[in-house]
C-alpha cells in the first residue's frame, strides 16, 4: 500500500504540481485569499513539510485554473525469495 506521505513527495517533484500558483500568476497571499486560507498555510503547502487532504489539493486546483488528478498504478513486481 502506498502512503500518502510518498505520494505527496512524487507529487512535488512534479513541476506542474510544485509551480501550479506561479504559472496562475499568484502570489501566496493571492491563492490563500482564493482559497479562503493564510499565506502561511500556503507556505506549508507548498513546502511539502504537511499532507494535504483531497479537499484542499481540489481546492489548490480550483484556485489556480488546474485540475486534480489522483490515480493509482500497479507497483513493480517485488522479487519472490
Amino acid at each position: 500500500m502506498t502512503r500518502i506521505k510518498d505520494l505527496h513527495a512524487d507529487w512535488m517533484k512534479d513541476p506542474a504540481y510544485s509551480e501550479a500558483r506561479m504559472k496562475a500568476g499568484l502570489t501566496q497571499e493571492e491563492l490563500a485569499e482564493r482559497m479562503k486560507t493564510s499565506q502561511s498555510a500556503i507556505a506549508r503547502l507548498e513546502s511539502g513539510r504537511t499532507i494535504q487532504s483531497a479537499r484542499t489539493l481540489a481546492r489548490f486546483a480550483k484556485a489556480t485554473g488546474t485540475r486534480l488528478r489522483i490515480s493509482f498504478e500497479a507497483a513493480p513486481s517485488s522479487p519472490t525469495m
